[in-house]
């Protein structure tokens, strides 16, 4: 029955956000669906399988999006795409100092919380450091919730175009098998091979590149229908909205105000780096906005295709930001967490 209020759920609020031509639609129903069948007591949780295969079903679908010259994108603007990697590291950085200098959340709670992205594994090492990991998990996913919202908010402010409205949407169109199996050998291969190489955040990262290769050069052709991608953009609105449990969220109902508020001075950290790159750099709002967004770069990439951005130049900050974060964020939270114990 939870499975089935769920799923009722996520079709009726994907349908209203279709109808109104909300970015993300597909994605965005499902989150709040899944976030309200949560909150009510329910315990379900979607299997892991299905969402590391959605990623590289996501990570495919950016592959056909953004061309091979998104290297040279990066090489050319490369002071542009270092800065914004170094603020939004140390503007996270700064927040977490600052509310766990402040004692507004137990330990060092707020540090790991605050870090833009890699949540499962700032969530893991958390507890090792004296942090609630519940609170870190909740601050981890509030913020991709909140950065997804707000996103779809700037759209609509900025009349930015959604690409596919609900009527033009062809849900079961004629499939080309050769290279639908190709598609589904990467978005399935991809994340297992990743998997094996212990590769963070691989199975989202590792059909997106191989994806982007392989399209250049013309040895694959990425054939991904609309009814496979509503089905894997439902999968991880569940997977974040599944997480607000109502224990979890009873645990940090007195915590929530101040967590929220630190999110949103974060966000706004980041909004403010992205009109600076609209003054200077000419870069349209959306794109700059979605380009510098705190975290959730599946959330951002579906929204990305879903609006008329330059995905290109999204796909490859939020890459070049992940890269860092995955390897930066645990060392420099650590070594701010080890000085303030």
């Amino acid at each position: 029955m939870a499975w089935l209020a769920l799923i009722g759920l996520s079709a009726a609020s994907s349908a209203l956000l279709l109808w109104i031509q909300a970015p993300a639609a597909l994605m965005l129903g499902p989150l709040i669906a899944a976030i309200a069948v949560a909150a009510s007591g329910s315990a379900l949780r979607p299997p892991l399988w299905a969402f590391v295969f959605s990623q590289g079903v996501v990570g495919c679908l950016i592959a056909k999006m953004v061309p091979l010259s998104i290297v040279g994108d990066v090489a050319s603007h490369w002071v542009l795409f270092a800065v914004g990697v170094i603020y939004v590291v140390a503007a996270s950085s700064l927040v977490g100092w600052l509310m766990t200098r402040l004692q507004v959340l137990p330990g060092t709670t707020a540090l790991w919380g605050t870090s833009p992205g890699a949540a499962s594994v700032m969530t893991v090492m958390a507890e090792s450091y004296g942090a609630d990991m519940r609170l870190v998990a909740v601050m981890q996913y509030l913020r991709v919730v909140l950065v997804a919202a707000i996103a779809a908010l700037v759209a609509r402010l900025f009349g930015v175009s959604v690409v596919q409205a609900a009527g033009e949407v062809v849900w079961f169109p004629e499939i080309s098998w050769l290279p639908f199996a190709e598609t589904l050998a990467l978005a399935i291969g991809g994340p297992i091979l990743a998997r094996l190489l212990r590769l963070p955040a691989g199975a989202f990262l590792l059909p997106l590149g191989l994806g982007i290769l392989l399209s250049h050069f013309g040895l694959m052709t990425i054939e991904l229908p609309a009814w496979l991608l509503a089905l894997c953009y439902a999968l991880v609105g569940w997977n974040v909205g599944l997480r607000f449990t109502r224990p979890l969220l009873l645990h940090a109902a007195r915590a929530l105000p101040r967590i929220i508020a630190a999110t949103l001075i974060l966000i706004a950290l980041c909004a403010g780096l992205a009109a600076a790159m609209v003054w200077l750099a000419g870069v349209d709002p959306l794109t700059a906005y979605l380009a510098t967004s705190p975290g959730g770069s599946d959330s951002i990439a579906i929204i990305a295709a879903s609006t008329d951005v330059d995905v290109s130049f999204v796909m490859a900050m939020q890459t070049v930001r992940m890269l860092a974060v995955l390897f930066l964020a645990p060392v420099l939270t650590k070594f701010i967490a080890d000085r303030l114990r």
